[in-house]
């Protein structure tokens, strides 16, 4: 057992000892611990146990430390305390004490932990990352013994596609070397935290303990080691936060902080999931309050995130899984759900302890003005200011779909002309290459259903979400064109992966089992994303794209490093591409190296293109 464990389980003790012993106890503290070294000094503890809030705090004399108040709640089951943490304090435990007429009733100890070194500076993910989602539960089950905990509902059943079926963090263990080897740097689990829901709990959006593991994915401690484990696999980690709502069995369900803790939800009022409120200068302020306040859905009730104790809570509660687990970052669910000011404010704190890091916001919008508004460095006409790094790119999302499922044609807004004209939205975002472009994912039906089944198209969608300015991210099975129902299907579209349970008749992993079609696009986009790992020129390089013409898109990729010409050939039949259009970005002689075949040739004045195909082309210097 490690330092920090034991002063973990010795606080507990001596908490449970002293309740005993007056009949008084103390069942939470949360955060259960913080970190010397912070940039922001001051800590709020949160109290929980019956009639806590009669007892009068004091803080055994500790160097650095000192404690700056309490406050109470409408409950006198909370008692909030405020600290502050100098930047000269040392690991160690703090000594609390819950006096009652001058006498300690109860004493808890609170453990200060040292960070890891070069914690503050830790990077976040970007351009020259690749994304992969997971459904935890529906990825791999490592652990069958924590399949079922009749104690947390929802139980198991693999025929049912809304019901749990088993995945869980040491499934994910057992194959992050998978992950690994496809090209993916970083991994997003959808949320892990304990979901005590009587159905319909697998995807982890309804949260009942924001600081728990739910214990049929595996624990806490599991879950760092899973991280450490990913990161010395060149993997990082992504965790699906949800500060909006959380879910109907909550603990705090029971007996709130404060009366304004939850938007009221009786009688009960749904979310109008109008986005546009938010920004638009002309909504009336009952819809607004409509769109933030309504609850999701009735199991899901709405957190008023203008409640001060309850944003310091959940900023803190960000803060303690970056630093306790060693995130590279967050996705944050329902953004424009939450009230804005509190995300300014949200924002800005991760932001101040980990200026590298990288946050990414889900704006489920295909309108680009909509999703900007949210982003650091944007200059909104309301005078909002943000510090969110980057969001999903769901308007570049949609106009991909759209460009490769409709057929060519005259006019400039058809078939590949789609992403061509979307492409000037960048200049809405303050840095295009950290919004996240994706082909697919828990919302969405599949890609490769959404394409028609077309494994030619699939391949044009992966090597422009692999090569254009974008983080990418794809979503778990894609590169086994895994499919769904073209109207939406969550229970369907977040299906088992292959492989994944004992007696599955075919094995994404292994590939065994799998089609002749399977193999081949998983080895293509295996080979894609590899390369895509050293490509500078598409990690930081500069895009110019010239307008499709016959059913021909082209695009290059530069810096001085390296020069990369991507090439989507729609045409049922072998192209001929004639080169002079592209004179400054290409010259015939130039060597030239097909990063999915490897072979290299010459460059001359025409090229040859498959028919329906997507090629990646690295261009180096003239032939001697």
């Amino acid at each position: 057992m490690n330092l920090q464990r034991a002063n973990l389980l010795a606080a507990a003790l001596l908490c449970l000892a002293m309740g005993q012993a007056s009949g008084q106890q103390l069942e939470r503290i949360e955060p259960a611990n913080w970190w010397v070294g912070m940039k922001q000094k001051r800590l709020q503890l949160m109290l929980h146990g019956q009639g806590i809030a009669e007892l009068k705090p004091r803080l055994r004399p500790y160097a650095g430390v000192r404690m700056l108040g309490s406050q109470r709640s409408d409950s006198p089951n909370y008692l909030f305390l405020d600290l502050e943490i100098q930047p000269g304090a040392r690991p160690g435990s703090l000594q609390l004490e819950l006096q009652r007429a001058g006498k300690a009733v109860l004493s808890p100890a609170y453990p200060l932990w040292a960070r890891t070194p070069g914690s503050a500076r830790r990077q976040g993910f970007g351009p020259r990352d690749a994304i992969y989602l997971i459904v935890p539960d529906r990825f791999a089950n490592g652990e069958p013994r924590n399949d079922q905990m009749d104690a947390l509902g929802d139980r198991l059943d693999r025929n049912k596609p809304g019901a749990r079926h088993g995945g869980d963090l040491a499934g994910l263990a057992q194959h992050l070397d998978y992950i690994a080897a496809m090209g993916f740097t970083q991994v997003w689990p959808t949320p892990l935290l304990e979901n005590k829901q009587p159905e319909y709990s697998y995807h982890g959006y309804s949260p009942t303990d924001l600081y728990k593991i739910d214990p049929r994915f595996g624990s806490n401690e599991d879950y760092r080691q899973l991280v450490a484990r990913a990161k010395a696999l060149g993997l990082g980690f992504i965790q699906d936060i949800v500060p909006n709502h959380i879910g109907s069995g909550h603990w705090w369900m029971q007996d709130p902080p404060s009366r304004d803790w939850v938007n009221p939800g009786q009688p009960y009022l749904e979310t109008n999931h109008r986005h546009s409120t938010v920004q638009d200068p002309y909504a009336a302020t009952s819809d607004r309050r409509h769109f933030q306040d309504g609850w999701f859905v009735p199991s899901m009730p709405d957190l008023n995130q203008r409640q001060p104790l309850l944003a310091t809570y959940l900023v803190q509660n960000a803060i303690w899984w970056i630093e306790y687990a060693g995130l590279s970052g967050l996705r944050v669910d329902t953004y424009p759900y939450s009230d804005k000011a509190f995300l300014a404010r949200w924002s800005a704190a991760i932001m101040a302890e980990y200026p590298a890091l990288t946050m990414v916001g889900e704006e489920m919008s295909d309108n680009p003005l909509m999703v900007a508004y949210w982003l650091k460095g944007r200059r909104n006409a309301d005078g909002y200011v943000s510090a969110m790094p980057s969001m999903m790119d769901f308007p570049l999302h949609g106009r991909l779909r759209d460009a490769l499922s409709e057929p060519e044609g005259r006019g400039y807004g058809v078939g590949l002309g789609k992403l061509y004209e979307a492409m000037m939205n960048d200049a809405l975002y303050p840095d295009p290459a950290r919004m996240v472009l994706f082909e697919g994912n828990h919302d969405t039906n599949r890609i490769f259903s959404a394409l028609g089944e077309d494994e030619a198209l699939m391949r044009m969608a992966a090597a422009v979400i692999a090569t254009t300015r974008r983080t990418p991210q794809f979503f778990y099975g894609t590169e086994l064109l895994m499919k769904s129902p073209l109207q939406r299907d969550d229970g369907v579209v977040r299906s088992d992966f292959p492989g994944g349970w004992a007696g599955d008749t075919s094995n994404g992993f292994t590939a065994e089992g799998l089609t002749p079609a399977q193999r081949e696009f998983q080895v293509w986009l295996r080979k894609l994303l590899n390369w895509r790992k050293s490509a500078s020129a598409v990690h930081q390089g500069s895009l110019t794209h010239y307008n499709p013409l016959d059913g021909v898109y082209v695009y290059f990729r530069a810096d001085k490093r390296q020069r990369v010409m991507v090439v989507l050939n729609k045409n049922a039949s072998e192209t001929r591409l004639e080169l002079a259009r592209f004179a400054e970005q290409c010259q015939p002689g130039a060597q030239v190296t097909d990063v999915i075949s490897g072979q290299t040739f010459p460059l001359g004045s025409i090229l040859s293109l498959p028919a329906r195909s997507a090629q990646v082309l690295e261009i180096g210097p003239r032939a001697p």
